[in-house]
């Protein structure tokens, strides 16, 4: 097993092999988990978040694919880094205590600089970097990616970066990385399928219809997997927590 991994890691032609994979991976999750949710919507109407037309799906696939081929770039880079020693600290050995704890740690930073980093974005000066994602007023799962290079630099650079300065083994920034693609699709989903008690208050989680609200209304709910930031400096939408709770009822009645 470690000669088949050692040839993502030689040298820059085993760069080039680990971004290739790591591309097309992303492409088959993105076009699977797209379709999915499109199928699951046209089942279930009453589960549309919004009434406004859904974005472009072309536009959104093409430049998606663009965006996809950037983080393929940043996650291969990453763990290509990390494999060859380019790090700050000694990677820890590969354990069910340290994947999970790496999981756990990474999830919450990552949550700090989407948060921060978004909301930059959001700001008169770089605004124009982030722009093309709100083309999508009424997002669908195939929007998740529909961002400019700049963009997409700024939100999934953690990916390049986070491998070199925290001593988690490699495994938890793929998991991590999967996690993040198949959460950020379901969060574009344009339908509720996830409304649920841990999803709003007094528990920190989030369900589509938090960044739904940000496509619909701007200048709410900037975080990725937790709404603690936007609740303690006053950027979550003031009916989201009323919102997921009539889904959660939309639910208990389809049953």
């Amino acid at each position: 097993r470690e000669k088949v991994m050692s040839i993502f890691f030689d040298g820059l032609a085993g760069y080039a092999l680990l971004v290739a994979v790591t591309y097309a991976l992303l492409m088959i999750t993105y076009f699977a988990e797209g379709t999915l949710f499109e199928r699951l919507g046209a089942r279930h109407p009453e589960r549309r978040i919004q009434t406004r037309p859904f974005s472009d799906k072309k536009t959104d696939i093409r430049q998606s694919t663009r965006s996809l081929f950037s983080i393929a770039i940043y996650v291969a880079g990453g763990l290509w880094l990390q494999a060859n020693g380019y790090t700050l600290f000694a990677v820890w050995k590969l354990s069910w205590a340290s994947l999970l704890f790496g999981l756990i740690i990474s999830i919450v930073l990552y949550d700090a600089w989407f948060y921060w980093f978004h909301r930059l974005m959001h700001t008169k000066r770089f605004y124009r970097f982030h722009a093309q994602h709100h083309v999508s007023v009424a997002p669908t799962p195939w929007s998740n990616n529909n961002d400019t290079l700049t963009g997409t630099f700024f939100e999934q650079a953690y990916f390049l970066i986070a491998p070199l300065v925290l001593p988690f083994p490699a495994l938890v920034f793929i998991i991590h990385k999967a996690w993040d693609q198949i959460s950020g699709m379901i969060g574009h989903a344009g339908y509720e399928f996830f409304a649920s008690p841990t999803a709003r208050r007094p528990w920190p989680g989030v369900c589509t219809t938090y960044h739904d609200q940000h496509h619909a209304y701007f200048r709410f709910n900037f975080a990725n997997t937790f709404t603690y930031w936007d609740r303690l400096f006053g950027t979550l939408h003031p009916g989201y927590d009323a919102r997921v709770k009539e889904f959660e009822e939309i639910a208990s009645h389809g049953k």
